[in-house]
């Protein structure tokens, strides 16, 4: 139903990510560890035509598993969530979308995972803008173990290679990625 070939899309967004969220400088991560570059992917995941060319790649990066729940963690999934969730739709294989909180509610039901109910017998993909150590995606692992939910597999936009990719494996999970740091430091 969507008309832009997978590959002009991914060739687009690179383009917008390498332009307006790369920046070269002295940088402190999440993950505390020093660095002398900086991918702020809500720069572009933020606007119209970002999320939707997320929405429309991390659904394509991921169908072979044929998921039925797609989520992440809140902040830099949030916006690659519902893109995917509306790319879906019009795909006609629509998914149950999720935020993971990082703190369960102190109010209300308490809950860690926002959105549709998740059961054992979803197909459940964890999404996430930019991987680096991996501890938000593993965040993401242990608040649905919690709920008895073990995902298929974890993607992101882009893959810092950095330890995430490992870290997954070592808990079972494969991390996919559109990009890699190594293609936006190429100069």
């Amino acid at each position: 139903m969507l008309t832009a070939s997978s590959m002009d899309c991914q060739k687009r967004l690179f383009d917008l990510l390498k332009s307006q969220a790369f920046f070269k400088g002295d940088f402190t991560l999440s993950s505390g560890k020093k660095s002398s570059y900086y991918l702020d992917a809500r720069l572009v995941t933020l606007s119209a035509e970002g999320a939707f060319l997320c929405g429309r790649l991390i659904h394509d990066l991921v169908k072979e598993v044929k998921p039925t729940a797609i989520g992440g963690p809140t902040l830099g999934a949030d916006p690659m969530v519902g893109a995917v969730g509306a790319v879906s739709f019009l795909e006609k294989r629509p998914v149950k979308t999720f935020i993971i909180r990082k703190e369960a509610k102190g109010h209300g039901k308490g809950k860690m995972v926002e959105g549709p109910a998740l059961t054992e017998s979803d197909r459940i993909v964890i999404i996430d803008d930019v991987a680096t150590t991996g501890k938000a995606f593993i965040h993401s692992l242990d608040a649905l173990a919690q709920d008895g939910l073990k995902p298929l597999r974890c993607a992101c936009i882009i893959d810092r290679q950095d330890g995430a990719k490992e870290a997954l494996a070592s808990r079972g999970v494969e991390l996919v990625s559109l990009f890699t740091a190594a293609e936006f430091l190429k100069d």
